[in-house]
């Protein structure tokens, strides 16, 4: 499931061909600097807050919206009726596909985001691939760099492969959902339409069409006060 067929709609990007069908998916994540380099140029058809910062190598698509205070560092590639919201920070080597969404204090860099995307709410998105309509609750974190030294591992089962990456957050199939505040480790791959439940830490694989739920077991007792 490392392919990228296999876990995204390449007909729902216009950058399909930083893809190479031969190798795993995140091996597009190194090029992605170079693939937006030979394409990009810059031009605002959107409509941009005066209260936003916006670099100059930076490419905004018809009827995208930015509100102010939202920041885009650059090169970035945004498309089409998409909405940047206050705050939201978009720093170096970003694609945004058609139709998303990058909300109030999420952080992106060196990703590249599906059509359809939702990025809504404190997110922090980093050297990453999401799949169409992928979507992150409040809170996401993908996490991008290891704690200790080394490359980014992918754990598949009983199997580590090193990823030669310094780097790597995660790739999201189409149409997953990852809830409230859960955390991916780096290396983590979730698979099309795939659910993590709110406050999930997951590191490795999940299949397409999985469901991982957190039962936190709870205590509720009564409320006693001191002058009873």
């Amino acid at each position: 499931m490392f392919a990228p067929a296999e876990l995204f709609d390449l007909d729902q990007t216009a950058h399909a061909s930083i893809f190479d069908d031969r190798g795993p998916a995140w091996e597009a994540l190194p090029k992605i600097a170079e693939h937006i380099s030979a394409r990009l140029h810059p031009a605002n058809h959107g409509d941009v807050s005066p209260q936003a910062t916006i670099g100059e190598r930076v490419s905004i698509g018809k009827g995208t919206v930015v509100e102010a205070g939202a920041t885009i560092l650059g090169p970035a590639i945004i498309g089409d009726n998409c909405i940047i919201r206050h705050n939201a920070y978009i720093r170096a080597n970003v694609i945004i596909g058609n139709n998303c969404m990058v909300g109030n204090s999420c952080e992106l860099k060196n990703c590249l985001l599906f059509n359809g995307c939702e990025v809504p709410h404190f997110n922090y998105v980093g050297d990453s691939i999401l799949g169409q309509r992928a979507h992150l609750g409040a809170g996401v974190v993908l996490s991008n760099f290891k704690s200790l030294p080394g490359n980014v591992t992918v754990r598949h089962g009983d199997e580590k492969i090193d990823t030669g990456l310094q780097k790597f957050g995660a790739l999201i199939g189409d149409q997953a959902e990852l809830g409230c505040n859960s955390v991916l480790n780096p290396g983590s791959i979730i698979g099309r339409r795939s659910v993590l439940y709110p406050n999930t830490s997951w590191r490795g694989v999940l299949a397409a069409d999985r469901i991982v739920k957190l039962r936190g077991e709870k205590e509720i007792v009564e409320r006693i006060y001191k002058d009873q």
